[in-house]
């Protein structure tokens, strides 16, 4: 994950050292800076901060140092130029698109996304007058079919949220760049812990830290992570003047479970392939979908561009929803909620839930069965896991 010399610090240690500025009180553990506003001292020096001749904090909507560090942390760890927080996941995918489009744009996106950001390119972007065309994320002719000279983003989700399907994200960056488009990657299952898709030639990585980056399902945040030129100015723009700003407290809890994200992406990964080994030689399951799996159909193609599986396992039961909700309802240690990549394991019935607004079209489209059920594998022990399963699959 790094170049491991002498001047470059290892992932596990940025992921605990960088972005930190002490202040003068010289504290070990980051602070949280509860401001609105700051003061200056006097009105020349404000006049200056507000213009941008004097870099500085302002205003805590754009500028709060406890946010600032969580934003120098996660860019580094995704090597990226800056980052921009945000109050939620679908925020930042939302602050990309207005800070990056204007009426008549186009989009060009998997259909194998998040029920949210389906409907928000098309119930709410389309108002707007951007349009998006959903593609079959696998097959990279349709991507190049469905190009227009107003396309201006290429979006998707690797692995995909619930089926778990990879993408190639350089030959996906290479078809973006021959026609002028940005790849805009959604990291949120693999985190840079196991997947940085800058270095494979995205231009944005979207970030849900709600999931993974906190770990334990405390605060709701997101962020955008790319270069100065396009993050820094005009993602970072709309952010200035709009606000979907994430607070201090958030960003404090966040760069807490930075520091614990590889140890614990391990521990997810380790534990997801042993529960869908087990998955799939249940008679009752007639499908898992995980891509540490060798029957996965994209496992070479993770093997190279992620150094994990994560912690994500959909399976299929036979018998649709009313198996499925049996099974789900049979569990006394997973929790049944839509939230994912916390140390508790999570499961829930994506049909329903997470894409439960999608017409049955568009949830056929993008693969989602009523028998289908998602699990975000925990720090639990695996042979607890397995037991609390079995209690809703036929015996």
């Amino acid at each position: 994950m790094s170049d491991n010399d002498s001047t470059t610090p290892a992932f596990e240690t940025l992921a605990v050292r960088a972005g930190q500025v002490r202040s003068a009180e010289a504290e070990h553990s980051e602070p949280i800076f509860p401001t609105s506003s700051y003061v200056f001292e006097n009105a020349a020096a404000a006049a200056a901060r507000f213009s941008g001749e004097d870099p500085g904090n302002i205003y805590s909507r754009f500028t709060n140092p406890t946010v600032r560090t969580f934003e120098e942390r996660l860019a580094v760890l995704e090597q990226g130029e800056r980052c921009v927080a945000t109050a939620s996941g679908m925020a930042a995918i939302y602050a990309t698109c207005a800070g990056l489009l204007k009426s008549g744009d186009h989009i060009v996106s998997s259909r194998s996304i998040f029920g949210s950001t389906t409907l928000l390119f098309t119930n709410f972007l389309h108002k707007f007058g951007i349009e998006t065309s959903f593609v079959e994320q696998g097959k990279l002719p349709g991507w190049e079919a469905a190009i227009r000279p107003e396309t201006r983003l290429l979006f998707l989700e690797t692995p995909s949220n619930p089926l778990t399907e990879v993408a190639d994200i350089a030959a996906l960056a290479e078809l973006a760049h021959t026609h002028d488009c940005l790849l805009v990657v959604d990291n949120c299952f693999c985190t840079p812990a196991l997947q940085r898709p800058l270095l494979l030639g995205a231009d944005i990585v979207i970030h849900s830290a709600t999931k993974y980056l906190d770990g334990q399902g405390r605060c709701v945040g997101g962020a955008v992570v790319g270069s100065e030129a396009v993050v820094g100015q005009d993602v970072y723009g709309f952010l200035r003047t709009c606000g979907p700003t994430m607070s201090p407290f958030n960003a404090w809890v966040f760069l807490k479970g930075l520091e614990t994200l590889p140890i614990r992406m391990r521990a997810h990964c380790e534990s997801a392939l042993q529960l869908a080994g087990w998955l799939q030689e249940q008679s009752a399951v007639s499908r898992v979908y995980y891509p540490g799996l060798t029957s996965h159909p994209q496992h070479e193609l993770a093997s190279r561009q992620q150094s994990g599986y994560g912690g994500i396992v959909a399976f299929e039961v036979d018998g649709g929803r009313p198996a499925a909700w049996k099974l789900i309802d049979a569990v006394q240690i997973c929790s049944i909620t839509a939230n994912l990549g916390d140390t508790r394991t999570t499961i829930t019935h994506p049909a329903t839930t997470t894409h439960g607004r999608l017409t049955p079209e568009q949830q056929q489209e993008a693969g989602i069965s009523d028998g289908l059920i998602r699990i975000s594998v925990g720090l639990e022990n695996i042979d607890d896991l397995r037991a609390d399963l079995a209690r809703g699959l036929p015996r």
